[in-house]
């Protein structure tokens, strides 16, 4: 009796589970049905006015502006250095005093040799001046004799006048030696006095000054180290000291080798200096216009004023350039394009009646996720996104409209400096 009851009442239920089962698919094919004959639904965004900008991400390294290894003029023993490492110093200080004995005494033999030449040019003008005197009384004298002569034939000896006119032409020889005599003298004075401008040029060049503003960066020699003039290049002297210009750097970045045609001199550039937290607007100012065979980069550089040397030379900069770039242009989502081979790129807008109309469209500038559409498409257009395989010219469909960004920064990396990473591991 208890086992026919149990198999009655697991029949009870068995149908009971049945009747529910047939009652949920009816519900759930229903809804299907309704669908299936009415419009296929689909995802549109409206084109939009926007802005489209690709950035490229740099690192770059700051150098000084000049750097210059400071030789002295001529050779000798330092006698006092005025610098060290990390002074700042200014153009015309001096930066060490040599100490050239010998240099001494050839400015005193050049003295020597200029007084002289001096008293020889004046012992020449002396002798021009008697020259010309006697020369004047000898030729009054003949004057003289030859109008008595010709005044009173016989009067006076033909010797005696042949003699007078012998001692005039005589002095007029002397007065233009005389004269030669000066010029050699002026020339040699002209000579002594170069030749002691010239070695007290060189005693000054016993005081070595800075040629700029700038940071000594490494000292080279000691006070009594005998240090050789840096005048030729077939020696290698030691320098004094190095000096680098750190009040304005210059920021060198290599650009790849398919960015190149966007540089241009004055395109602005944002720098941000991670070791420091500083950020600031720079200039292109130079690149080499020359792509290097072995990094196939080209060195691009920003001048960079830096007047309280907050920036030192090697430090690192994260650096976006600007490449192409467009405003107030006809933007929409990459999603709604389709790029058919031979065709180029085709929209599959939906228009005001809500049926799908297929159109050619030329793209401008493309980002990541927005493209700039040239023609084909206007602004307030609903073009499908996505999936557009599943649509049909002319085909009715019910859009479902996407809110879709209208401008965009494309950013692509060229490399960085991970900053967060660098502190890390020191």
């Amino acid at each position: 009796m208890k086992n026919k009851k149990l198999v009655f009442g697991i029949a009870v239920c068995a149908a009971i589970a049945l009747i529910v089962l047939v009652i949920y698919r009816h519900h759930q094919s229903a809804p299907v049905q309704v669908e299936a004959h009415g419009p296929a639904t689909a995802q549109v965004a409206e084109v939009q006015r926007g802005n489209i900008s690709e950035v490229l991400t740099l690192a770059g390294q700051f150098q000084p502006y000049q750097v210059v290894e400071v030789h002295p003029k001529v050779s000798g023993f330092i006698r006092k250095i005025n610098v060290d490492i990390g002074d700042i110093v200014h153009r015309g200080q001096t930066l060490a005093v040599l100490e050239v004995p010998e240099l001494q005494a050839q400015l005193q033999g050049t003295v020597s040799s200029l007084s002289q030449a001096k008293a020889q040019v004046v012992q020449a003008q002396n002798e021009v001046s008697r020259a010309e005197s006697q020369h004047v009384a000898l030729h009054e004298d003949n004057l003289r004799l030859q109008e008595a002569a010709k005044a009173q034939p016989g009067l006076i000896a033909e010797q005696e006048l042949d003699d007078a006119q012998a001692k005039d032409l005589a002095s007029q020889a002397q007065v233009a030696a005389a004269k030669s005599a000066l010029a050699a003298a002026q020339q040699a004075e002209q000579v002594a006095r170069a030749n002691h401008l010239r070695v007290s040029a060189l005693n000054h060049y016993t005081d070595v000054v800075a040629p700029l503003n700038g940071v000594i960066t490494w000292r080279y020699a000691d006070t009594g180290a005998l240090i050789q003039a840096g005048t030729t290049s077939d020696t290698q002297a030691l320098p004094i000291v190095k000096l680098s210009q750190s009040d304005l750097l210059r920021l060198r970045v290599p650009v790849p080798e398919d960015d190149v045609r966007y540089v241009n001199v004055g395109d602005p550039m944002q720098v941000y200096v991670g070791a420091i937290g500083r950020s600031f607007e720079g200039k292109v100012v130079r690149f080499t216009r020359s792509v290097s065979l072995d990094t196939r980069t080209m060195e691009t550089e920003i001048d960079v004023p830096n007047p309280d040397l907050t920036i030192d030379p090697g430090m690192y900069a994260n650096t976006e350039l600007q490449l192409a770039h467009v405003n107030n242009v006809p933007t929409v989502a990459l999603d709604a394009l389709v790029h058919n081979n031979g065709n180029g790129w085709e929209a599959y807008v939906v228009d005001s009646t809500s049926h799908v109309q297929i159109r050619p469209v030329k793209v401008g500038v493309q980002g990541s996720n927005l493209a700039q559409i040239v023609s084909g498409l206007q602004p307030g257009d609903r073009v499908i996104l996505g999936g557009q395989g599943k649509y049909q010219q002319g085909e009715l469909v019910k859009p479902i409209l996407q809110k879709e960004p209208a401008s965009e920064v494309y950013k692509q990396t060229g490399g960085m400096i991970d900053m967060s990473a660098s502190q890390e591991s020191d």
